[in-house]
């Protein structure tokens, strides 16, 4: 099942898309007391009201292509990982050194959240805008202290993070907020993909392509920390609520796209593709021209 927050002028609706001959429409679960979609992913009820929407689509159903679309959900937390695959090191290290003992983990912030079709800002302040396309594990039910083998029942579903960040920003200090939390720079989505449409979560191919060359190509089996013990090893410090995501870190560009590396400017655009989970197309634009302050006494 996939899962989308309509954008309304009430605020966000839930959805689910289904293909109808071909066709991927939506089904709008709100006539079905369907409150969210975090509901949908987390509530045995609101789930089986959703399995009664799929089952009712037809080509009445509005076009997804047509509509407007926000995060699929607002997590409270959003959680990422940094360097969690094979070969992605941080600068100056052997890629070839052992693992680590534990995950790198750093927050994203409210005001990072963006929908899967709103462009990104290149920041007046930034100095090295970068992408980094992740699979976001959302949070299906409470999680605190979850044991490893119980991990993977927390999870509601995944999605697709472009964890964009300012390079020299992040640089800078040694906590990585201020190049990873300038406005917009989360744009998550299309849709939550429930856990029975996507399988083994360790076995996925996670691409990036810009301008119509593919930079990042690795699979989930190369991860260093699984979802379910990354899952386990965050809720033993934060308690996970539905709609929390987790994002999973993103693979080593290939070696010609890391030496060709320039910084995002506006006009360019960026996908992430992931195996069973679809496509996130980001573009970036130049910011509004400040307004002028005006001089002089009223």
């Amino acid at each position: 099942m996939r899962l989308v927050a309509l954008r309304t002028p009430r605020g966000p609706r839930p959805g689910v898309v289904v293909d109808v001959d071909g066709v991927d429409r939506v089904v709008d679960l709100a006539p079905y007391g369907v409150v969210s979609v975090e509901a949908a992913l987390g509530d045995p009820a609101a789930r089986a009201a959703a399995d009664r929407a799929v089952a009712a689509a037809n080509d009445g159903d509005p076009l997804l292509a047509g509509l407007a679309l926000e995060a699929p959900v607002r997590p409270g937390k959003l959680v990422c990982l940094g360097y969690n695959y094979r070969g992605h090191v941080p600068d100056g290290v052997d890629p070839t050194t052992d693992d680590p003992e534990f995950p790198d983990v750093f927050v994203k912030t409210p005001n990072t959240l963006g929908g899967p079709h709103d462009p990104v800002v290149v920041p007046a302040a930034s100095l090295d805008v970068d992408y980094e396309g992740e699979i976001a594990v959302v949070i299906g039910r409470r999680a605190s202290n979850v044991p490893l083998e119980d991990a993977l029942g927390c999870v509601g579903g995944y999605t697709i993070l472009n964890d964009v960040s300012d390079r020299a920003w992040q640089r800078r200090q040694s906590q990585w907020a201020m190049g990873k939390c300038f406005d917009g720079f989360a744009p998550l989505g299309p849709w939550v993909t429930t856990p029975d449409e996507v399988g083994d979560p360790q076995d996925l191919l996670v691409e990036v392509v810009r301008d119509g060359v593919v930079t990042v190509s690795q699979s989930t089996a190369t991860t260093i920390f699984s979802v379910a013990y990354v899952v386990h090893h965050v809720s033993r410090v934060m308690t996970l609520e539905p709609g929390d995501v987790i994002s999973t870190g993103t693979p080593q560009k290939l070696p010609e796209a890391a030496e060709a590396h320039r910084p995002l400017a506006p006009g360019d655009a960026v996908t992430v593709r992931i195996e069973r989970l679809g496509m996130l197309t980001t573009r970036f634009i130049a910011p509004e021209p400040a307004a002028h302050a005006s001089k002089g006494l009223a």
